[in-house]
C-alpha cells in the first residue's frame, strides 16, 4: 500500500492525520542459519518488502492499534497494563515493544498506530523483525527518543524473547534497522560487529516461496536451539562460537550423535558465512555457489531443517544454473522459501522451470519474489 493510501485509511478511522509515516524493511539471509543465537556469523541482505506503520502520539497512556492487513483488526491497551493476549498474536509484537521500550524510555506515551506489510507472512523474511523495527522507529521519532540501530535490534529481540516466547537471535532485527542498499551484511553476532559487502551487480537476489507454512515459535526452532547449547556445555565453551570442529569431536561421546550433528552444522556455518563474505567481495560466483550447496546439504543432514519441497526447490534451481550462481534453504527451516543468487538474464528461465515442475511434483503453488538489496530503518 502506498503511503498517501495509508495516510487516507489512518485519517478515516482515528480522525486525523497521522504526524509521522516509517518503513522498515524484511530480510533474507544468503548464508549463516541458526548460527545467529550461537554467537555465530549471519550473511543477510534487507530486502524491498517490509512493513510501514503510519502513527501519531496520543495525551494519554492508551494505545490503540489496527492491522490493515489482517482484517482490518484493532487492538487497544494501556502502557500501564501490557499483557500477552492469545486472541490477536499479531498485537502481541506491539505489545512486547512497547513494554521493552517503556522500561528503558518512561515518559513514552500512548499512540494511535496503522500497520500494513507486504512481507510474505511465515515464509521466513522475517515480516516479525520488520515490524518490530518500523514500530521502535515510528517511537523514536514520535517521542525524540536516543535509540540507535543496534539499541533498536536489541529492544525488538527482547521483546521477541521475553514477551513474544520466540528464542530468536538479533539477526532478523539488525539487518532491518542497518542494513545497507546493494550490499549484504556481514554480523558477528557476539560482539554486533558489522560489515557490508556488495551484492555483485551482474546477480539477481530471488526467493522462492515454497509455501509449506510453519510457525517459529510453535516449531522445533527452540528445540534446536537447546540442542545447540547442551553441545556448548558439553565442550565446556560458553556458547558454540567458542568451537572448533577438533573440539566437537574431543567431546563426542559426551553428547548424543544428534547433538553432535547439530552442533557440527553450527560450526561449519560460520566457517562457510565468512568464507562467503570473502567471495562476494571477490566476486567468485563458483565458490558462492559451492558454500551455498555446502550449506543446504548440512541443514538438511545435520541440522535437519529441510522439507522435501524445499530440497526439490534447491534442485531445481541448481539444475538451472550451476555453477553460476548458488541456491539453498534460507531462514528458520521446516517450509518457507529457498534463496539463489542467480544471473540477472537467467531469471526468466529460472522462474519458468519452477512453475512447470514444482507444483506438478508437491501439489502447492510457490511464490517467486526477485529482489533488491535496500537501507535498514535507522541507516
Amino acid at each position: 500500500m502506498k503511503n498517501e493510501a495509508l495516510k487516507a485509511k489512518f485519517q478515516a478511522f482515528f480522525g486525523h492525520d497521522p504526524a509521522i509515516t516509517v518503513h522498515a524493511p524484511g530480510r533474507v539471509n544468503l548464508i549463516g542459519e541458526h548460527t545467529d543465537y550461537n554467537g555465530g556469523f549471519v550473511l543477510p541482505v534487507a530486502i524491498n518488502y517490509g512493513t510501514t506503520i503510519a502513527g501519531s502520539a496520543r495525551q494519554d497512556s492508551k494505545v490503540d492499534v489496527v492491522a490493515l492487513d489482517i482484517n482490518e483488526e484493532s487492538n487497544q491497551f494501556d502502557l500501564s497494563d501490557i499483557t500477552y493476549t492469545h486472541k490477536q498474536s499479531w498485537a502481541n509484537y506491539v505489545r512486547g515493544v512497547l513494554k521493552v521500550v517503556q522500561e528503558r524510555y518512561p515518559d513514552v506515551r500512548g499512540v494511535n498506530l496503522m500497520v500494513t506489510g507486504d512481507v510474505p507472512q511465515g515464509a521466513g523474511l522475517s515480516s516479525s523483525a520488520s515490524f518490530e523495527i518500523a514500530l521502535i522507529r515510528l517511537l523514536t521519532q514520535l517521542f525524540s527518543l536516543p535509540i540507535d540501530g543496534i539499541e533498536a535490534a536489541q529492544i525488538g529481540q527482547e521483546a521477541e524473547n521475553s514477551f513474544v516466547g520466540c528464542a530468536c537471535g538479533i539477526m532478523d532485527q539488525l539487518i532491518s534497522a542497518m542494513g545497507k542498499p546493494g550490499h549484504a551484511m556481514l554480523l558477528d553476532c557476539d560482539q554486533l560487529n558489522i560489515a557490508h559487502t556488495p551484492v555483485p551487480a551482474s546477480l539477481a537476489i530471488m526467493i522462492i516461496n515454497s509455501n509449506v507454512r510453519r510457525g517459529l515459535v510453535d516449531s522445533a526452532y527452540n528445540i534446536r536451539r537447546q540442542q545447540c547449547e547442551q553441545a556448548a556445555e558439553a565442550m565446556h565453551v560458553t556458547s558454540l562460537r567458542q568451537a572448533s570442529l577438533a573440539m566437537l569431536g574431543d567431546a563426542k561421546r559426551n553428547m548424543s550423535d544428534t547433538v553432535y550433528r547439530r552442533a557440527r552444522h553450527v560450526i561449519t556455518e560460520n566457517a562457510r558465512t565468512e568464507s562467503m563474505f570473502n567471495a562476494l567481495q571477490n566476486q567468485n560466483v563458483a565458490v558462492i555457489s559451492e558454500l551455498m550447496a555446502q550449506s543446504h546439504a548440512s541443514m538438511r543432514d545435520d541440522f535437519e531443517i529441510t522439507v522435501p519441497e524445499i530440497d526439490y526447490l534447491v534442485e531445481l534451481v541448481h539444475g538451472q544454473i550451476g555453477d553460476s550462481g548458488g541456491v539453498r534453504m534460507t531462514g528458520g527451516g521446516f517450509g518457507g522459501c529457498v534463496v539463489a543468487l542467480i544471473p540477472k538474464n537467467r531469471a526468466l528461465d529460472v522462474t519458468n522451470t519452477v512453475n512447470k515442475f514444482y507444483h506438478a511434483q508437491t501439489g502447492l503453488k510457490q511464490s517467486v519474489y526477485v529482489c533488491s538489496a535496500e537501507g535498514g530503518a535507522f541507516a
